[in-house]
């Protein structure tokens, strides 16, 4: 029966290192998503600032350029924060996996505890 509760344990610890793994590959995957979208975002975001230059050069559309330059400049800042936000939720995430892997290995060793002395009081055998 010992063989089988250790069994059980190594199950168990293997299933939450699977886990703690899945979750940091998504973290990871989530993260380079994140990033490469806002390089897209920003090098459309350059692309159009430059078709702009090319096609205004006088100084009535000066005012226009100023403020496609301030956009790029805010998209950069955002996709900044988008890509900082997206870490942090995918490193929160992965940091409560781990705190919940831990606490239901503790609770599991918890109930096998109590149900071992429920049993050995049960029948009366004491190891």
């Amino acid at each position: 029966m010992s063989e089988e509760k250790n069994t059980k344990d190594n199950s168990l610890n293997e299933a939450l290192d699977k886990a703690k793994d899945v979750m940091d590959n998504v973290t990871e995957k989530a993260s380079e998503l994140v990033g490469e979208a806002s390089e897209h975002f920003v090098d459309m975001i350059e692309d159009v600032k430059e078709k702009v230059q090319e096609i205004v050069s006088d100084e009535s559309v000066q005012k226009a350029k100023e403020k496609a330059n301030e956009l790029v400049d805010e998209a950069k800042e955002v996709a900044d924060d988008i890509t900082e936000k997206a870490s942090e939720v995918a490193g929160d995430a992965s940091e409560h996996l781990a705190n919940f892997a831990e606490e239901a290995k503790e609770e599991f060793k918890e109930t096998k505890t109590k149900t071992k002395n429920f049993f050995q009081r049960l029948f009366g055998k004491q190891e």
